[in-house]
């Protein structure tokens, strides 16, 4: 009996160990859907006036919605950036002064490689969408090409600093003016991870393999007894 309880104290704590990681994913699983779905919920709630947003926030206004009617200055920024149906180009982050005299910055949208040195005047728009600070930069991402006015990753601290505006950015939803071929990105949840149930599948199968293999070894004890 002696030889089965080491194997056994091991399989079972094993087991165990292995369905409490499953257990634990699955529970971040519904907190994730829970907190998409809030954000869903606050990206897509009635906008409000840019002079009712307060000095930036990124904890209390992230995903905020927003309407702002203003000119953008000529002085944009060029992130670099992909569509499934264009393939290469970059996001339009401009300078935009609302009526109210506020200086931001407005995420206009995608345009192609094609487009990159095609002129972008200054120009009346009236924007709705929300309040976005994307953490895209790491510690490998390129610095920006300032001459060439081309980042790699949206950084609003830095954005704001080249750009001499606030550090508060609106990502467009919808624009009013403007050039057209500029195709607004707006905010959603898809680029938010959640990847809770590939990670509970994987602990559960774990614990299935080592169930297998305890009884498989306690087999292999039992048959050298006999």
């Amino acid at each position: 009996m002696r030889r089965y309880i080491f194997p056994l104290i091991l399989g079972l704590g094993g087991i165990a160990i292995l369905l409490s990681l499953g257990t634990w994913q699955v529970r971040r699983l519904h907190w994730k859907e829970a907190l998409l779905a809030a954000i869903d919920a606050r990206i897509h709630d009635a906008p409000a006036g840019i002079a009712t947003v307060g000095p930036p926030d990124e904890a209390s206004q992230r995903y905020r919605p927003v309407t702002a009617s203003g000119r953008t200055t000529g002085d944009e920024i060029l992130v670099v950036s992909g569509s499934r149906d264009a393939g290469a180009g970059y996001e339009v982050i401009d300078a935009f002064v609302t009526d109210a005299g506020r200086r931001v910055l407005l995420d206009r949208g995608f345009i192609p490689e094609a487009d990159r040195t095609k002129p972008r005047p200054p120009v009346a728009l009236t924007v709705t969408g929300n309040l976005d600070w994307p953490h895209e930069a790491d510690s490998y991402t390129p610095a920006p090409d300032l001459k060439e006015k081309v980042w790699f990753a949206r950084d609003v601290q830095a954005m704001a600093g080249y750009l001499k505006t606030e550090p508060l950015m609106i990502v467009a939803r919808t624009i009013k003016g403007g050039d057209p071929s500029i195709r607004p990105v707006p905010v959603d949840t898809s680029g938010i991870p959640n990847d809770h149930l590939q990670y509970a599948i994987t602990w559960f199968s774990l614990a299935a393999v080592w169930a297998g293999m305890t009884a498989y070894l306690l087999w292999r004890i039992r048959q050298r007894t006999v």
